[in-house]
């Protein structure tokens, strides 16, 4: 996944999010960027990444995210076996 994603146009983007001052610079970043959709989505996955690292059992999430069964597996595989970032996020909202 690494080589697909790497490339010149993927660095400014995520240098545009790195440049975003508040809160509120996300939110109008991202409302402009994405659909509500896509945003919701991107939320709910890190509802339940965060819910996953509270050791909270997949059914509790299901029902409070409304996240599928594939979608908690999804996000609780990339927290055990991906590359760290979830990790790394979730030890810096913890400062």
């Amino acid at each position: 996944m690494e080589d697909k994603m790497r490339n010149a146009e993927t660095d400014k983007l995520f240098k545009a999010v790195l440049d975003l001052k508040s809160v509120d610079e996300c939110y109008d970043f991202f409302e402009d960027l994405c659909t509500v959709a896509e945003l919701r989505a991107m939320t709910q996955r890190f509802t339940v990444v965060l819910m996953l690292s509270g050791n909270t059992v997949y059914s509790e999430i299901v029902e409070k995210t409304g996240a599928s069964s594939a979608t908690v597996s999804r996000v609780n595989h990339a927290l055990q076996y991906g590359k760290g970032g979830y990790k790394t996020a979730i030890a810096r909202l913890k400062k």
